[in-house]
C-alpha cells in the first residue's frame, strides 16, 4: 500500500487551485495503488478545522496541520519531513509554482529522495508511480521512476485537473513540528508578481492572448476590449513580452505560465511549440491569424483566417450586443 502526501497552499482563507488539483490527482493515483491521499497545511489561525476538512471533497483522507510562517518553503519542508517520517508516505506530490519547486527540492534533499519537476502527467505502472515530463523543448516525454523510499513529484502549473470526489470531510490532525533554527525567522511581508503587473491569467476561465500579429503594442487594446466584454483576462506570447509590449506576468509558454481556461482565443499567434505547451490544455482554442498555414490552426478547435484588426472589434461589439440583449 502506497500513500501520497500533498502540500496545500492557502491564502486569506482560500485554498490554492493548483494545490487542489494535486490533491485530486493524488486521490486518483492512490486509489490505483491501494493507498490514500493525505495533505499538509502550514500556517496560522486562518487554517480553521472547517477549511482544512473541505479537502476531503477533493479526495484527501487526512489533513496534517502545523503552525508556522505562511508562504515560506522551510517550515513546510520540516512539516512534510516529519509527517512522512511518522506516517511512511511513499510519495510527495506538489502542484506547480515556484514555492512548490522550492519545497519539493528541499524535501528531496532532506530525505535523500528522487525528484522530478515540471511533471505534466503521472501514471501507475507495476504498482509504482511514474512521472512524465517534457524534454528537448517539449518535443519528447521523459519517464521518471523512483528507487528511493520516497518519490517527490512536482507538477507544472495547471497540470492536474481539480475534481471534487464527493467524499466527506477529511480528518484534521494537528502536528507538533520541531522546526529548524532558521525555518521561521523570515516572515511574508507582501505577496505580488515579481516581474510585471498583477495579471491573473492562471485562474481565468477566458483568455484573449496576443502575439506579434497585433503589429504594435497598442494592438493589445483590442485584446483588452474583447477580454473585458467576455469577462476574461489578457495573455501574451514570449516574443511580445521580450519586445516590451506586455508584462511578463501575462506570458504563456515554456518560459512563462501554463494555463487551462475554458476558452483560449489566440490573436496573431503563430503557435510555436514553446507557446503550445503553455496553453494546449485549454478546453476550447480559437485562433485568428492572417496566415492560413500558421501552426496554431493544427491544434485549434476553431480557426479564423483574416485581419484581426477587423475581426476583434466586431467580436467585441457582438459580445456586448449579446450581453445587452
Amino acid at each position: 500500500m502506497s500513500n501520497i502526501l500533498v502540500y496545500v497552499l492557502h491564502y486569506e482563507g482560500a485554498l490554492n487551485k493548483n494545490s487542489l488539483g494535486a490533491v485530486s490527482e493524488a486521490a486518483r493515483l492512490a486509489s490505483e495503488l491501494g493507498g490514500q491521499a493525505d495533505a499538509v497545511v502550514v500556517g496560522g489561525e486562518d487554517l480553521t478545522d472547517e477549511l482544512c476538512a473541505t479537502l476531503g471533497s477533493y479526495g484527501a483522507k487526512r489533513v496534517f496541520r502545523a503552525k508556522g510562517s505562511e508562504g515560506l518553503a522551510q517550515p513546510v519542508v520540516d512539516a512534510m519531513a516529519k509527517v512522512i517520517g511518522d506516517e511512511g508516505h511513499s510519495y510527495a506530490l506538489f502542484g506547480g509554482g515556484l514555492l512548490g519547486f522550492e519545497i519539493g527540492a528541499g524535501l528531496a534533499a532532506r530525505l535523500g529522495a528522487g525528484v522530478t519537476m515540471e511533471v505534466t502527467a503521472v501514471k501507475v505502472d507495476d504498482g509504482k508511480l511514474v512521472a512524465e515530463r517534457p524534454i528537448l523543448q517539449d518535443s519528447a516525454i521523459s519517464e521518471s521512476r523512483y528507487k528511493s523510499d520516497v518519490g517527490v513529484i512536482i507538477g507544472r502549473l495547471n497540470a492536474f485537473e481539480t475534481k471534487e470526489s464527493g467524499g466527506g470531510a477529511a480528518d484534521v490532525e494537528d502536528v507538533e513540528v520541531e522546526y529548524s533554527p532558521w525555518s521561521n525567522k523570515a516572515t511574508m511581508v507582501k505577496r505580488g508578481e515579481q516581474r510585471g503587473e498583477d495579471v491573473d491569467i492562471e485562474g481565468a476561465d477566458i483568455l484573449v492572448a496576443g502575439g506579434r500579429g497585433l503589429g504594435k503594442p497598442e494592438g493589445f487594446e483590442l485584446c483588452e476590449q474583447l477580454a473585458g466584454a467576455l469577462g476574461g483576462a489578457v495573455a501574451a506570447t514570449r516574443a511580445v513580452v521580450d519586445a516590451g509590449w506586455y508584462p511578463y506576468a501575462a506570458q504563456i509558454g515554456q518560459t512563462g505560465k501554463t494555463v487551462a481556461p475554458k476558452l483560449y482565443l489566440a490573436a496573431g499567434i503563430s503557435g510555436a511549440i514553446q507557446h503550445k505547451v503553455g496553453m494546449q490544455s485549454s478546453e476550447n482554442i480559437v485562433a485568428i491569424n492572417k496566415d492560413s498555414n500558421a501552426p496554431i490552426f493544427e491544434f485549434s478547435d476553431l480557426g479564423i483566417v483574416g485581419d484581426l484588426n477587423k475581426i476583434l472589434p466586431k467580436l467585441t461589439e457582438a459580445v456586448k450586443a449579446k450581453k445587452g440583449g
